[in-house]
């Protein structure tokens, strides 16, 4: 039997089009963000900023 590693997940935010890397994702409840914007739920409606991905919660 082999196992399998997940490394990449989608972004937990639901309008965010974004793949992390575990390794590098920001963790929030159990749940992995791309960064810190969307974790906190976009309090000031910012964007993740990041190259194709218009979400701002």
């Amino acid at each position: 039997m082999s196992s399998v590693d997940v490394e990449m997940v989608k972004c937990a935010c639901q309008d965010c089009v974004c793949v992390v890397q575990l390794s590098k994702a920001v963790s929030r409840d159990g749940k992995a963000y791309c960064c810190d914007e969307c974790a906190d739920g976009h309090k000031d409606h910012a964007g993740c900023e990041h190259a194709g991905c218009a979400c701002h919660g």
